[in-house]
């Protein structure tokens, strides 16, 4: 039977939920699931949340051991993949249609965030749970636009009311910048990602969609990405979002897309 380890208050060492997500394992939180359910011992010990794992500690889930992550974080794995109508953006194994199963990865990745079931287009995976706690944390901040088609011709009400903001999930939706391309086609930048926003939003005002697409999150497009196609992100590219989500403000972004919603529906048209 192992013993519990105690919090320790030491400034050395790395809080183990860190610990577990950078070496690949699992994000932050569902690291904290598993030491929260004792599937996590240190040198055979039952931790706490807080426990920090100093050097030469043996740190296993399940009993596999977890190796620490290189420091430059070589080892790391971070995609850019086209997905499909039909996947479910989860890595739970059980689950038919699941991302994981979907991109066949020889080393073990998950998902930074989500898409729905019937959405298709971008969205990042990676091996690096660190990271994923990050973008999370700073999704509110990065913008990431989609290409919606609904089933009616699109008015400029309908612009004007999308870009300022409509009420769904009992809160308002921050200002957006929309697009018109056709007659049933629109572009939309978020800011925020409430539980299927865009379709909510349309619903609100009356219109369905027929089809959505994330298109770019960030600085990273979708480009010819084909559907069912993945690529690993470039250094650039990975340069980019590491100084995004290190140092990023609310309020400038969200100033940006105040200004830029305020666009007469002829400019949106053009």
């Amino acid at each position: 039977m192992t013993d519990n380890l105690t919090s320790t208050s030491s400034t050395t060492g790395k809080r183990l939920n860190k610990y577990i997500s950078e070496s690949g394992f699992c994000s932050r939180r569902g690291a904290d699931k598993l030491i929260e359910t004792n599937r996590v011992t240190i040198n055979g010990k039952l931790p706490e949340l807080g426990t920090k794992v100093q050097a030469g500690d043996e740190v296993k889930v399940d009993g596999k051991l977890i190796s620490a992550s290189a420091k430059n974080k070589s080892d790391r794995i971070y995609i850019a993949y086209n997905k499909p109508i039909g996947i479910t953006c989860t890595s739970e194994a059980h689950v038919r249609g699941n991302i994981i199963d979907a991109i066949g990865h020889k080393e073990r990745i998950f998902p930074i965030g989500r898409l729905d079931k019937p959405s298709e287009g971008l969205i990042f995976l990676t091996s690096d749970g660190d990271i994923v706690n990050k973008i999370l944390r700073a999704e509110n901040a990065h913008d990431k636009e989609y290409i919606v088609t609904v089933d009616k011709p699109i008015s400029e009400r309908f612009v004007e009311r999308m870009s300022r903001g409509v009420p769904i999930l009992g809160t308002i939706t921050k200002p957006c910048i929309v697009r018109v391309k056709s007659r049933f086609v629109f572009t939309i930048i978020l800011t925020q990602g409430l539980n299927r926003q865009i379709r909510r939003m349309c619903e609100y005002l009356g219109y369905e969609v027929k089809k959505l697409k994330r298109s770019r999150i960030m600085n990273v497009e979708l480009g010819n990405l084909k559907s069912g196609q993945w690529r690993d992100l470039t250094a650039a590219e990975m340069d980019e979002i590491n100084q995004a989500v290190s140092g990023s403000s609310k309020t400038a972004t969200e100033n940006v897309a105040k200004v830029k919603a305020k666009k007469t529906y002829s400019d949106l048209i053009k």
